[in-house]
């Protein structure tokens, strides 16, 4: 899906804000009497009675069997580059439906076919072609919606649209629905055909269907996003600029049961850590752990989702981040199934449910669902990680937490909402077992609740508040607790952008199912962005951003200051590039670092470019570099001192043939010494990624990951660590719900061999000499059973 992206670029600490916007749309050619004349018609769908097929319009318009018979819709108007003019390339779009599916053809031309950019890759992946998809709104609320798209060659890309974490989140890719699609590249262009089940649909259970809709598509070689109808930059929202559509009678929705057993077998061995001074190695030759997902759907209008023995053997490793020298936790985002599918009806302005948290789960249940102005999500969970990651000596193993989470949402008008949320996570212990004299203070519960509300004051407006309070209780029976709040305004147009954000949170303000990074912080920060629009044959538009952040304590002590400034170029076939600065201070206390004696200032800065070239087809290029000076946290001895930084990331997409995928990329962070220009640290992370797509169901995928830190100990309490991974994975996918996996996954650190490790607990390494400290094979077999 070519979707809009409100991001801030960000290298080593950059805040360089931007937002882009990207859809687009289709339609159907011939001339029949059923055409939506206006954006502003109500689209009526017509009942088929028969199936068209692919094969009824790759001359590009329908066949006589369906000519006249089908809606026709044309008219798309971009968005990007040029709001409001007619799309580049003539779109029609044939809208049709039996008892049992609804159907959606697109005949899309191109006065350049050899141009449009189309390949064989897994599901999902195909943000960088051409393509076709639409969005239905079948709750007509102008909040929640599910997408379908497709590539020329009919690639599915599917999930959930949901207004309020958009801006956030980006689309929820991991809803994955069960639907036909196919896509064919012609003389004239492609044809794009899909075939959607109302069984794989939920919508009200009425027997006239009244859903909103609108439809895009993007031609990648123009930076094009098209829509019919119109879904213009100058106002926030897609779904309430969507168009009504009716017609659709006396048809079933969803399933009201899915079922997917699945047995997964392995053979491993790997390194147990968990007594630091007595590493040992353990394994398997064949562990053999079944499992089920299921799913119920409750009145066309509820979803029960549970989960019995996860596995998660086939997630992709995560993407590459720095996390050595960082004072707070590295975001990393969620890519398990379960957890991914309906996270956005979890969604707040603070994060309160953030799913790592929960990290091995024996059993999940979810219920997620809407009726009329209300909506539902219900999570929980169990997590054996917290008594699985200790020795088996530690007081805290066997020990299970529990982690819930309940959210309900009410809709006001057409874009305004209010709701209330409720987490708590539990580790039971026995009153008295784990004393704090032996353990950190573990946290027995903690126990979060309160409301927040969007309100749309106008159609470039967008305001949130949000208030909480935090309870928790440790399990030496002690407690703390205190509020938090989040207030956001935002105005956005085509041309300009603004919005502020003010959180304070209390120092007894804690959240353990969510993503927290500090308390005891009261934080502003503004963004503003402006964009001169030449619209050329070149230069879309381009313009300077600023974006502030300032951060003081509860005691008036102000701890940080940050400011970025930048100018960017965007360019036609998805390209840009950008220069910024950033300037910032920050104020380090004794209560941050020991070895401080008294408050001490760090003053930092960074002068940096980036740029993203996707001009040609086979090729996708990106690199930001900056260079500056930051605070080196982890010095040998004393306080924190600062140090020239360098920061590099860069990628590179090759698609050398059809049906490969190379993806590749590096990262570096360094500091130098101030006075000497000795290297206090560098970090590199090379990464590899090769995909190939043997047909739709067909690939095989291969990563390799190689990591290392060279930290001088003289300037750095940093341990070098050489680390190289490498993952195989075939995957054989009929469709969601029904796969077959074969994967292998080996490591290899630099550890001494035989293990063992220092005064502090720290395994001990070599300065070549690697060991393999992991390795898997897996086989996994999932079917879906419908009824």
């Amino acid at each position: 899906m070519g979707y809009w992206s409100n991001t801030k670029r960000m290298g080593a600490r950059l805040l360089a804000c931007l937002a882009l916007l990207s859809l687009a749309q289709a339609k159907d050619n011939a001339t029949p009497p059923l055409v939506a004349k206006t954006k502003f018609a109500k689209l009526h769908i017509p009942h088929l009675e028969q199936r068209p097929t692919i094969a009824d319009f790759l001359e590009m318009r329908p066949s006589p069997a369906f000519e006249g018979k089908m809606l026709k819709v044309d008219g798309f108007l971009q968005r990007d580059p040029k709001d409001g003019s007619p799309v580049s390339q003539k779109t029609e779009v044939y809208l049709g439906y039996t008892d049992k599916n609804f159907y959606v053809v697109c005949v899309c031309f191109d006065s350049e076919p050899g141009k449009i950019r189309a390949r064989l890759v897994r599901r999902e992946l195909i943000n960088d072609d051409d393509q076709f998809g639409f969005v239905l709104d079948t709750f007509h609320d102008h909040a929640h919606g599910l997408f379908f798209y497709v590539n020329a060659l009919g690639v599915q890309q599917d999930g959930i649209w949901d207004e309020a974490s958009l801006n956030i989140n980006g689309p929820d890719y991991s809803y994955d629905m069960v639907w036909n699609s196919e896509g064919k590249l012609t003389g004239k262009g492609y044809v794009a055909w899909f075939e959607i089940p109302f069984k794989s649909l939920r919508f009200p259970p009425t027997d006239v269907q009244n859903w909103g809709v609108f439809f895009e598509r993007d031609v990648k070689r123009n930076s094009e996003d098209s829509f019919y109808p119109h879904i213009t930059s100058n106002a926030q929202g897609f779904l309430v600029q969507g168009a009504d559509m009716d017609g659709i009678e006396k048809v079933s929705g969803s399933r009201n049961m899915q079922f997917i057993p699945y047995v997964v077998g392995r053979g491993f061995r790997q390194l147990d850590d968990r007594d630091p001074f007595n590493p040992t190695f353990n394994g398997a030759s064949l562990q053999v752990r079944p499992g089920l997902d299921s799913k119920m759907v409750l009145k066309d209008s509820f979803v029960l989702d549970t989960t019995i023995n996860p596995d998660f053997s086939q997630v992709e490793s995560d993407q590459p981040q720095i996390t050595v020298n960082q004072r707070f936790e590295v975001y990393f985002p969620e890519k398990r199934p379960f957890f991914l599918e309906n996270s956005s009806y979890f969604y707040t302005p603070i994060n309160l449910v953030f799913t790592r948290r929960i990290a091995d789960p024996e059993y999940g249940t979810r219920l997620t669902g809407k009726n009329g102005p209300w909506s539902l999500g219900m999570l929980f969970a169990d997590d054996k990680s917290p008594g699985e990651s200790v020795a088996p000596y530690d007081r805290l193993a066997g020990h299970k937490a529990y982690f819930g989470a309940l959210r309900v949402n009410h809709d006001i008008g057409k874009a305004s909402s209010i709701g209330l949320i409720y987490t708590d996570r539990e580790l039971h212990t026995v009153p008295g077992e784990l004393e704090c004299t032996l353990n950190p203070c573990l946290v027995g519960s903690n126990r979060v609740g309160g409301f927040d509300t969007k309100i749309k004051p106008g159609n470039k407006w967008l305001i949130t508040v949000q208030a909480l309070d935090s309870h928790t209780k440790f399990n030496d029976g002690t407690h703390k607790g205190g509020p938090a709040y989040d207030w956001f305004v935002e105005r956005s147009s085509r041309k300009a952008e603004y919005n502020a954000l003010y959180q304070d949170t209390t120092a007894g303000f804690e959240t353990d199912t969510g993503f927290f990074r500090r308390p005891d912080v009261r934080r502003l920060s503004q963004f503003a962005l402006y964009r001169f629009r030449p619209e050329g044959k070149t230069l879309q538009w381009h313009g300077p951003s600023i974006s502030t952040i300032n951060n003081w304590d509860h005691h008036g002590t102000r701890l940080e200051w940050y400011t970025n400034v930048n100018w960017r170029f965007q360019l036609n076939g998805s390209s840009d590039f950008g220069i910024y600065y950033n300037a910032g201070h920050e104020r380090l206390r004794p209560q941050d670092f020991s070895t401080l004696t008294s408050n001490q200032d760090y003053a930092h800065y960074h002068r940096g470019f980036w740029f993203d070239y996707a001009y040609f087809k086979p090729v996708l290029l990106s690199a930001e570099v900056n260079w500056g000076q930051d605070t080196n946290y982890n010095t040998a001895v004393g306080p924190p001192v600062l140090g020239k930084s360098g920061f590099a990331q860069m990628s590179a997409t090759i698609r050398p043939i059809p049906g490969l995928t190379v993806e590749n990329a590096y990262l570096l962070t360094r500091l130098r010494d101030v006075a000497t220009n000795l290297n206090q640290f560098n970090n590199h992370i090379i990464r590899s990624k090769w995909n190939y797509q043997f047909t739709r169901a067909f690939s095989l995928r291969v990563i390799g990951q190689y990591n290392t830190v060279i930290a001088n100990s003289l300037l750095s309490s940093l341990q070098p660590a050489k680390n190289f991974n490498a993952d195989v994975l075939f995957t054989y996918f009929v469709h969601p719900g029904t796969a077959f996996y074969l994967g292998y996954n080996s490591n290899l650190q630099n550890l001494a061999n035989p293990l063992g490790a220092d005064i502090n607990g720290n395994l001990l390494r070599t300065p070549d000499h690697f060991i393999n400290d992991g390795r898997q094979i897996f086989v996994k077999i999932s079917y879906l059973f419908q009824r």
